[in-house]
């Protein structure tokens, strides 16, 4: 079996993984990255909303709210500098009846303790003035919201990697893994054969399959793998032309994540979703019935929406470490301060908004490696 010394793996080249490696590797870092997929970004990373959050809602003091607020910053950097496809198109968070007027002033409060303070509270005429089809009591208005080609990202991020000299190996699997005698060993098939890396540094961005990785790693406490749940996000497109120029969210509600909410590709077509469908197994089809559970819920702030105007569009599954029904997790990034292995870094939970939060991700694991 061959078997070869490196400095740094990571496992997985979803927008995450990338962004790791590429931090790594402009500290002049030997990296691999190793992706099981045939393709960059094949999972997570192209099946979400490709919107780049602004921070609104997450708890304070949270991983999700730092690297979120951070990392925006960064990426708007990146997209600029680079030359890359996106537009800062911003976000309109609508309250549909009296009893949710209230709950935006709760969400703008809380924006403004993760340090976004943009939002500009908006009446029913002023939403009228901007988005003449919106039906609402009153907004909240996030220009700094914004949609991301998150293909041609990844592509920049692997492009960055391979100029500092890493490299991306697709058709990569991780047969196993073990953190035992003061090494970091993966067993790689690629190409019908079995490789032995003898990684310095080993860091598990594999997503959904991040959690079946560290429970197979021989030497790490299973105590510390969270339980992993999917929870699986439709999407339906519009089949006519967008009325919206903004995205336009409901006000958040606990059971349904963000809701349904309307987002815009570059090319300015409109699609709805995810909503939160909760499965035992990865299946990316869409069940065109599901239209039905839409119409009604889009119309409470699209009262104009076509009869028969959804189409199955597609579908993605976060990789969620709580339980259906119970108070949503933070990212948790584990750590040699964490596990006292030297050179292991996991990452479990990396949902929304990971995306946005990619480059602030990849510089904070690079820092804890340190």
């Amino acid at each position: 079996m061959y078997c070869e010394k490196i400095d740094c793996v990571v496992i997985g080249a979803g927008v995450v993984g990338l962004s790791i490696a590429r931090s790594l590797a402009l500290q002049g870092r030997e990296v691999m990255v190793l992706e099981a997929a045939g393709l960059i970004g094949s999972e997570t990373s192209s099946r979400n909303s490709e919107v780049i959050h602004a921070g609104i809602y997450y708890p304070p003091g949270s991983h999700k709210a730092d690297f979120c607020v951070a990392g925006k910053s960064a990426l708007y950097h990146y997209v600029q500098e680079r030359g890359l496809n996106y537009r800062k198109c911003g976000k309109l968070i609508v309250a549909t009846n009296p009893d949710q007027v209230e709950k935006l002033q709760s969400i703008k409060t809380n924006a403004e303790l993760n340090g976004v303070n943009d939002l500009d509270a908006l009446s029913k005429q002023d939403v009228l003035a901007l988005e003449p089809d919106c039906c609402c009591e009153s907004a909240l208005l996030s220009p700094s919201t914004g949609i991301i080609d998150t293909h041609g990202f990844m592509l920049s991020l692997q492009g960055d990697i391979e100029t500092s000299g890493g490299m991306v190996v697709l058709n990569a699997r991780v047969v196993s893994t073990q953190a035992a005698d003061g090494r970091l060993v993966l067993k790689v098939e690629a190409q019908g054969e079995i490789m032995a890396l003898h990684a310095r540094t080993l860091i598990n961005s594999a997503g959904l399959f991040a959690p079946e990785i560290a429970r197979s790693m021989e030497g790490f406490p299973q105590t510390l793998v969270p339980d992993q749940f999917y929870a699986k996000g439709n999407y339906f497109s519009l089949s006519t032309k967008s009325p919206f120029n903004h995205l336009i969210y409901p006000v958040p509600d606990e059971s349904a994540g963000l809701g349904i909410h309307l987002t815009l590709d570059l090319s300015g077509q409109a699609r709805f979703g995810p909503d939160v469908e909760w499965v035992d197994h990865l299946d990316y089809d869409v069940d065109g019935d599901r239209a039905q559970m839409f119409y009604p819920a889009i119309r409470r702030y699209w009262p104009g929406l076509p009869d028969g105007s959804l189409l199955p569009g597609y579908a993605g599954i976060r990789p969620k470490i709580q339980a259906q029904g119970k108070p949503a997790e933070d990212f948790m990034i584990q750590g040699p301060a964490d596990h006292g292995i030297t050179g292991l870094v996991h990452l479990f939970g990396i949902e929304s908004p990971g995306l946005t939060s990619s480059l602030a991700i990849g510089d904070h694991v690079a820092k804890i490696l340190n």
